[in-house]
C-alpha cells in the first residue's frame, strides 16, 4: 500500500470511528498514531484499516478498530494512570494504552502471542509496558493497585474477584460478560469506596476469558 493510499484509509477509519460515537480525541490520536498494519498478518495488510476484525497467530483475532475505540474511551485512561490489561493479543489495543497512559501491564496466556506483542511494541519504541505470560483471570497482585483494569475476553457471570480486588479506588475496569445465554455484555464497573457500580455498555463478541 502506497504511503498516499495508507493515509487515506487511515483517515476513512478515523471518520468512521467517529460515525461510531467515538468522540475522544485523545482516543482517536492514539488510534490514528498506532500503525494497525504492523499488528495482523501479511496476507490481510491491505484490510489494516477497514474497520473489521482480523485473524492473527495462534487462532486469535485483532479486535474491530470500532470495539477498541469504545472500550478504551470507556476505560477515561490518562498519563497518570497505571493500566492491566488483560490479554495482550496482538498487542495493538496494548500500543493504544501505552499511547494514553502512565504505565501498562499486560498478561497473555499464549506465549507465542506475548512474544510477538513484545516485538511489536519494541519496533514501535513503547517502552512504558511490561507484558507478562499467565492466568489473566488472577491480574497481577505484585504491581497492583491499578487505575484501570481493560479485560479483552469474555468473563463468564462475572468480573473475577482477583481482578475486582487489585482496582484502584475510583478507579475503572472495562470487562466483556458472558450472561450464559450466548450473550456477551461489555460492562464499565467503577470502583466506588467498597462498592462495585455496573454499567451496561452494548453488546459485543469475544473469546472466553480462560482460567489456567
Amino acid at each position: 500500500m502506497s504511503d498516499a493510499a495508507l493515509l487515506a484509509s487511515k483517515i476513512r477509519l478515523i471518520m468512521q470511528l467517529r460515525r461510531n460515537g467515538v468522540s475522544d480525541t485523545n482516543v482517536l490520536s492514539a488510534i490514528e498514531s498506532v500503525p494497525r498494519d504492523r499488528f495482523v498478518e501479511p496476507e490481510f495488510a491491505d484490510k489494516s484499516y477497514e474497520d473489521i476484525a482480523l485473524p492473527i497467530a495462534c487462532e486469535q483475532t485483532i479486535s474491530q478498530p470500532t470495539i477498541v475505540a469504545l472500550m478504551t474511551q470507556a476505560l477515561d485512561v490518562t498519563d497518570r494512570h497505571m493500566v492491566l490489561e488483560i490479554g495482550s493479543g496482538s498487542g495493538y489495543q496494548t500500543a493504544i494504552l501505552a499511547k494514553l497512559s502512565r504505565r501498562v501491564h499486560s498478561i497473555e496466556r499464549l506465549p507465542d502471542l506475548s512474544a510477538l506483542a513484545t516485538e511489536r511494541l519494541e519496533q514501535l519504541k513503547l517502552r512504558n509496558v511490561t507484558f507478562h505470560v499467565g492466568d489473566g483471570t488472577q491480574g497481577w497482585p505484585h504491581a497492583a493497585p491499578f487505575d484501570r483494569i481493560m479485560v479483552t475476553a469474555a468473563a463468564f457471570a462475572d468480573a473475577p474477584d482477583a481482578l475486582l480486588m487489585q482496582l484502584a479506588d475510583d478507579g475503572i475496569m472495562v470487562i466483556p460478560i458472558d450472561q450464559g445465554n450466548g450473550q456477551q455484555t461489555l460492562f464499565r464497573i467503577t470502583k466506588e469506596g467498597s462498592t462495585f457500580v455496573k454499567t451496561p455498555l452494548g453488546e459485543v463478541r469475544f473469546v472466553p476469558l480462560i482460567e489456567d
